[in-house]
């Protein structure tokens, strides 16, 4: 008797309910238009802002739903070289940043381009540089080649005491699997495009074809499907970010998928659910970018030195934290007398003001 759903004999022929989903993708549909449409009237500079905001934070929320904690100046700076976008304040990333970063973009800024073997293969080295991940030594830039007795299994739990939730098709299937989904990724024009991505990243993390990086290169794959649907190879919403609002829903989700039928509707209306969630969050995106922009209009005849922009510029990106003189010094790398002179200036000028109740240490913030 099956277990998962790659065990049937009509494997993979997935179907669903399109009655069912006709309204949801309909009002789907309708938000992506809306939030295009507000998009191309930002014009070119604020949207490139808006997809360097929008990339960074696909790529660090699709590493947070793994458990991994990345960079995002580094992630950020990375997008922001590989894009040739001029802006302040790009530091180094070290390679495992920049191997997860060139993935996403060549994914999504190649996202007419056609899926193959050796492309996926390129990703997984991308992602695994060293051919390691943590300690552990992995195959990389090849399928997995795990023997019949070491299946690959998704488990959590302490050691003795996993719960196996979900065991991928046997090492020696892989070839064949991928060969499938690979040919109905780049020959399936009939599916609506929406759909198609839902389907790509329930088949890909259902084969599971890597030893290491599937559920990273699901989303990536998701993420191409999406900008193919979108018509442009900017990012203004992040699939990845509301997955990971929704990680337990999710993981839940995809469980329930893979130990049922081939009738996944209710993956589909998740996915869907999901992508609509991000879309109405992409608008905090907009928002911030146009109070972004407002500001450097409002003070376009004020003078600001080097540091100050700077400084500026992370606090209107979204500074976590309470920004204090210690951590201006530290951050523009000067003295805590330059720090707060530069600060003692912004509060003269009108431009910052103390938050209140500052106890032993003042903390500052943008006056609006």
């Amino acid at each position: 008797m099956a277990v998962y759903i790659h065990q049937l004999a009509q494997w993979p022929s997935f179907h669903w309910d399109a009655d069912q989903l006709n309204k949801l993708l309909t009002a789907v549909r309708h938000q992506q238009g809306k939030l295009l449409g507000n998009m191309e009237r930002l014009g070119f500079g604020l949207q490139a802002e808006a997809s360097l905001q929008t990339l960074t934070l696909d790529v660090l929320k699709s590493g947070e739903i793994e458990g991994e904690m990345l960079d995002a100046l580094q992630v950020r700076s990375s997008i922001a070289r590989r894009l040739g976008m001029d802006i302040a304040g790009l530091v180094p990333a070290d390679r495992h940043v920049e191997g997860i970063v060139e993935m996403m973009l060549n994914a999504t800024q190649h996202f007419n381009e056609p899926l193959t073997e050796e492309r996926l293969f390129g990703w997984h080295a991308a992602l695994f540089p060293t051919g390691r991940s943590g300690m552990h030594k992995i195959v990389v830039g090849n399928w997995r080649d795990n023997p019949p007795h070491d299946p690959m299994q998704v488990v959590s739990g302490p050691a003795g005491k996993e719960k196996v939730h979900y065991e991928a098709p046997a090492a020696e299937l892989l070839a064949d699997e991928m060969k499938t989904l690979i040919h109905w990724f780049n020959t399936n024009n009939a599916t609506d495009p929406l759909l198609k991505a839902a389907i790509a990243h329930l088949w890909f993390v259902t084969v599971h074809p890597f030893d290491d990086g599937n559920g990273r290169m699901a989303r990536a794959i998701a993420d191409m499907l999406l900008a193919r649907a979108d018509g442009t190879a900017q990012r203004f919403y992040s699939m990845s970010a509301q997955i990971r609002k929704e990680r337990n829903a999710y993981y839940a989700i995809l469980e329930q998928t893979q130990q049922g039928d081939l009738d996944i509707t209710d993956w589909l209306d998740w996915f869907l659910q999901c992508m609509n969630r991000a879309l109405l969050a992409s608008e905090n995106i907009l928002s911030a970018i146009l109070d972004k922009a407002n500001f450097w209009k409002e003070h376009a005849a004020t003078i600001f030195n080097n540091r100050q922009v700077m400084m500026l510029n992370k606090m209107l990106d979204g500074f976590e934290g309470k920004l204090t003189s210690s951590k201006w010094a530290t951050m523009t790398k000067t003295s805590q007398d330059t720090a707060l002179r530069d600060i003692q200036d912004l509060l003269a000028k009108n431009v910052l003001t103390k938050e209140p109740g500052g106890g032993r240490s003042s903390s500052y913030i943008i006056k609006r």
